[in-house]
């Protein structure tokens, strides 16, 4: 065996996979920055505009560590997966939820 990784398109998959995620809570956040500051006022503001900074946190990740694995596979070292990415999309997806019933609730109330 001459090649130390499968020359295959896994990574690259797996990098649109992430990249794809992170654009979606992206789209998610934005739609909350424009509708929940008017119906939550200040702090629907406020969790709109974390949840913006988040997921910009979120596709630099996803883009360092596409870039970290290419550069291990290209050495004799192992690869060590990182969890953050994982982890980040997870707070983001509980948070855009809590913002999405603090909408709703908001609504029937209103």
């Amino acid at each position: 065996m001459t090649a130390l990784f499968d020359v295959g398109l896994q990574p690259e998959r797996t990098a649109l996979a992430w990249r794809r995620t992170a654009l979606a809570f992206v789209v998610v956040s934005a739609a909350a920055l424009r509708i929940l500051p008017g119906r939550l006022g200040v702090s629907g503001l406020a969790a709109a505009i974390l949840a913006v900074l988040l997921c910009a946190a979120l596709v630099t990740s996803v883009h360092k560590r596409y870039r970290w694995h290419q550069r291990q596979l290209s050495i004799a070292r192992g690869v060590a997966a990182s969890g953050l990415p994982l982890a980040a999309a997870s707070a983001l997806a509980v948070l855009l939820a809590l913002l999405a019933g603090a909408g709703a609730l908001a609504e029937a109330f209103a």
